[in-house]
C-alpha cells in the first residue's frame, strides 16, 4: 500500500518545471476536470465530497484539484512525485501504446495511484484527515491521466524538447499543461476555470461532446484490457466493475488487482502523442501557441479535460451511489 499522508507547499515555479515533471493542466485545467466532475456528482458522492472537504476548498472538487501538485516537493511526500505519470515506453509519432506489466511494473505510476486511493477513500480505519488526502488524490490523478504527455516517456514526457509559446521559451510538457491552455481560456472562455468548465459541461449535455459520453464510461476502446475477458464482464460498465473489484478487494483484505479503467483512459491519452502531440519540428518551427499546430490542439484539450471531468464524477458515484448515474 502506498503512503498517504501529506503536507503543503508552494507551487513548483515553470524553470523548475523544466528539469522535472510538469504540473499536468497546471492549476488551469486540473480546476476544470474539478468543476465538471462537481456538477455531475450523484446524491451521495456530492454530500462525500463537500462534507470531506469542507470550507477550505469551497465543498469542491474544483479548487482541490491542485492540492496533489502543492505538495509533491514537500520532504514529506516526495514519494508521490512519481504518480502523477506512468512513462510509456513507445516511439511517438511512429507508434503509440501503454502497457501496464511494461511501463508500470513496479506499481509506482498513476495507473496503481487511481487504485490505491479509491480504496483508501473508503477504507474505515483511515482517518478524516487521511480520507480527505486519498479524495484529492483521486480528483488530481484522473485528471492527470487525460495529459497525453503525462504518459509518455519520451524526452521525460516532453520536458527536454525546447518550444515557444507566443513568443515565450518554454518546453514541450509546460505549453500542453498550461501555455496552450491558458491561452485558448483567456480568448474564449472569460478566463477562468468556472467558466471554461461551464461552457465544457454544455458541450457534454447538449452539445458536440453529449453523443460520445457513454463511450467515455464503457471502458471498451482498447482490445487488450489488463485481465482479458472478466468473468463478471455484464456486471455493467467498466467503471463500476473496476470500482467494484477494488472494494471487494479491500474487504476480502485481498491484493489490489490491475483495473481496466485507467490503463483505457491512458492508451486513449498516449494515442494523442501520436497524432498530435509530437507533430512538430522544434529545430524549424518552434511555436506551440500559434497557427496550425495550436489549432489541431486545442480541441484536444477540450476533449481530454471534459472526459476526464466527466469520468471522475462516474468513478465517485460508482464508490458512494453504487452506479455512474449517467446513462
Amino acid at each position: 500500500m502506498l503512503p498517504a499522508r501529506s503536507a503543503v507547499l508552494a507551487l513548483i515555479t515553470l524553470l523548475a518545471l523544466h528539469a522535472q515533471r510538469c504540473l499536468a493542466w497546471g492549476n488551469l485545467g486540473h480546476q476544470t476536470i474539478g468543476f465538471i466532475a462537481q456538477e455531475f456528482l450523484a446524491p451521495n458522492a456530492l454530500s462525500f465530497v463537500q462534507t470531506t472537504l469542507g470550507a477550505q476548498y469551497n465543498f469542491s472538487l474544483g479548487p482541490a484539484a491542485t492540492w496533489a501538485d502543492m505538495v509533491k516537493s514537500e520532504p514529506a511526500f516526495e514519494w508521490s512525485k512519481n504518480l502523477h505519470f506512468v512513462d510509456a515506453e513507445d516511439d511517438p509519432p511512429t507508434s503509440c501504446s501503454v502497457e501496464e506489466l511494461r511501463d508500470c511494473a513496479s506499481q509506482v505510476c498513476v495507473l496503481a495511484a487511481i487504485a490505491n486511493y479509491t480504496t483508501r477513500v473508503v477504507d474505515p480505519t483511515l482517518d478524516a484527515e487521511q480520507i480527505q488526502e486519498a479524495l484529492k488524490f483521486i480528483d488530481h490523478f484522473v485528471g492527470d491521466i487525460g495529459q497525453p504527455l503525462h504518459v509518455e516517456a519520451v524526452a521525460a514526457g516532453g520536458n527536454d524538447i525546447d518550444a515557444t509559446c507566443s513568443g515565450s521559451r518554454t518546453n514541450l510538457h509546460a505549453a500542453w499543461d498550461t501555455g496552450m491552455l491558458t491561452k485558448n481560456v483567456d480568448a474564449v472562455h472569460g478566463g477562468t476555470s468556472e467558466q471554461y468548465a461551464a461552457d465544457l459541461i454544455q458541450e457534454i449535455k447538449t452539445g458536440a461532446f453529449s453523443s460520445l459520453t457513454a463511450d467515455w464510461l464503457s471502458c471498451t476502446s482498447t482490445t487488450e484490457p489488463v485481465n482479458n475477458k472478466r468473468a463478471d464482464e455484464d456486471a455493467g460498465p467498466s467503471i463500476e466493475r473496476d470500482v467494484r473489484s477494488l472494494i471487494a478487494a479491500r474487504d476480502a483484505d485481498a491484493t489490489v488487482v490491475p483495473l481496466e479503467c485507467p490503463l483505457v483512459w491512458a492508451r486513449e491519452s498516449n494515442a494523442f502523442d501520436c497524432s498530435t502531440v509530437f507533430n512538430f519540428e522544434p529545430t524549424v518551427d518552434p511555436e506551440l501557441c500559434e497557427g496550425t499546430y495550436f489549432t489541431n490542439a486545442i480541441p484536444v484539450v477540450d476533449l481530454q479535460l471534459a472526459k476526464q471531468g466527466f469520468r471522475l464524477a462516474a468513478w465517485l458515484n460508482v464508490i458512494f451511489d453504487g452506479a455512474t448515474m449517467l446513462a
